[in-house]
Parts: C-alpha cells; structure tokens; sequence
C-alpha cells in the first residue's frame, strides 16, 4: 500500500475515539481486513482517516425498492 503526505495517519486509539469503539476492536477490524493498516517499525500500527471513516456505512433500510418487508410478514 503507498501513501501520499495528504493522508492524515491517526493511531489505533485515535481511531478508536473517531469510532467510539474499544482499541481491540479496531485490533480485530485489522485482523480480519475489513480495515486498511501499516506498520511504522515493529509496534506502531497507523490507519489512513479515511479508511477509518469508511468503515461507517448506512445501515440498510429494511424496504428496499420493488421489494416487501419480509420481517413484518412474520409477526
């Protein structure tokens, strides 16, 4: 992965605090590859911002056009 100087480089806690999540699940969303990071020597671990906020993703809504909810149909 290359990176360009206009990236800002926040650190697992920062990006911990941006998410307002815990720092071993950023751990784990690097683990699995759902997140993008880069080692800076042997224990730094830096994230692109943006990658942090790409992992924020609207959550899809239960009535998709031309489709029925198919949740109300079981109650």
């Amino acid at each position: 992965m290359t990176i360009s100087v206009e990236h800002e480089l926040l650190t697992v806690a920062e990006a911990a605090d941006r998410l307002r999540v815990t720092t071993r699940y950023i751990h784990m969303l690097i683990a699995d590859g759902t997140l993008p990071a880069m080692r800076l020597g042997r224990r730094s671990i830096r994230l692109r911002k943006e990658d942090v906020d790409h992992v924020l993703r609207p959550i899809e809504t239960w009535i998709s056009e031309g489709t029925k909810n198919t949740r109300n149909q079981l109650v």
